[in-house]
């Protein structure tokens, strides 16, 4: 992918590195049958801005936390099994 990319301007490849690494991070890995992004947040993003926190403290947001971390252990060890 970077190939394609930098065919035009070669000296500016470490520019589009963080582009590319969140392209890959959005495919779906042969291996474990999710995304990477998947994997470690629990969605895929559509855009990098849909990785920014959102700034809401209030007690609904914690118990979405807690099931958000039960949901991500649950997939880590399904996705170990699949390994």
């Amino acid at each position: 992918m970077l190939r394609c990319l930098i065919s035009e301007n070669p000296k500016v490849w470490e520019n589009l590195l963080p582009h590319i690494e969140f392209a890959y991070n959005r495919v779906v890995n042969s291996t474990i049958a999710h995304t990477p992004f998947a994997v470690v947040y629990r969605f895929n993003p559509l855009t990098p801005f849909d990785l920014l926190p959102i700034l809401v403290f209030d007690e609904v947001l914690c118990q979405d936390g807690f099931e958000n971390a039960s949901f991500i252990k649950d997939l880590h060890h399904h996705i170990k099994l699949q390994i």
